[in-house]
């Protein structure tokens, strides 16, 4: 004898088929048989043309990817409305300032004494931006002693990102080292607006000891490392 399947079963099944869902997807909710589904769609006035069905899926594809970018947009414009109120709180003074610089150098300046100074890497040009312009402000730079390095993929114009990197950091062309130039991964996928790799030099060492003193010492008083070492 043939199961019976309840109003409210049938009913929540051609929802489903109002909704685009293929037969294969719907048994995976109710393990009803092929012909019982036909027969309700058919009776109902629904026919199972597939391509209907992957167009409406394709619609509702597009509008459940609206409503996740309108989430994400939503969600980041809160966040930026708390960092708003964060920031309003912080009074920007100097001592402020180079403890945010040495935090930045510890986790993105070279290290070792070898270089005879010290070195910021980074691709983003708002970071880069950001760690020259602190640098700056806090320390007494001499200009001509800032050096520039930057690696491009074979897709960059060299002199667009020269200039680029020139008009962004405020360093004349002069002080910019040779361009190195690699050939690009054919498997990594690259953002946009994406300027290279940029090399901040500036020839101190004196510098780059007192940040890495500075971040290891705040580091410590704020009881990070105790963590550490309870662990």
């Amino acid at each position: 004898m043939a199961a019976r399947h309840s109003p409210e079963t049938r009913e929540r099944v051609l929802e489903l088929g109002r909704l685009g869902k293929t037969y294969t997807q719907i048994r995976k909710e109710f393990d009803i048989p092929k012909s019982t589904l036909s027969v309700w769609f058919r009776n109902e006035g629904q026919v199972r043309d597939r391509t209907k069905q992957l167009e409406h899926l394709k619609r509702a594809r597009v509008l459940a990817s609206a409503t996740k970018t309108r989430q994400r947009m939503e969600r980041l414009r809160k966040a930026a409305k708390s960092a708003e109120l964060e920031l309003a709180g912080i009074h920007a003074s100097t001592s402020v300032r180079k403890a945010l610089l040495a935090m930045l150098y510890w986790a993105e300046g070279t290290k070792s004494d070898k270089m005879g100074g010290l070195t910021f890497t980074n691709t983003d040009p708002v970071l880069a931006e950001f760690f020259l312009g602190e640098l700056r402000a806090t320390f007494p730079i001499d200009e001509q002693r800032i050096r520039i390095r930057i690696h491009l993929h074979d897709y960059h114009v060299p002199a667009a990102a020269l200039a680029y990197w020139s008009q962004l950091l405020s360093v004349p062309q002069s002080q910019f080292g040779k361009i190195y130039v690699k050939k690009r991964s054919t498997r990594k996928r690259f953002r946009e607006n994406f300027q290279g790799i940029c090399f901040i030099h500036y020839g101190d060492g004196m510098i780059r000891r007192e940040l890495l003193a500075l971040a290891r010492l705040i580091a410590e008083k704020s009881g990070s490392r105790r963590s550490m070492d309870r662990t």
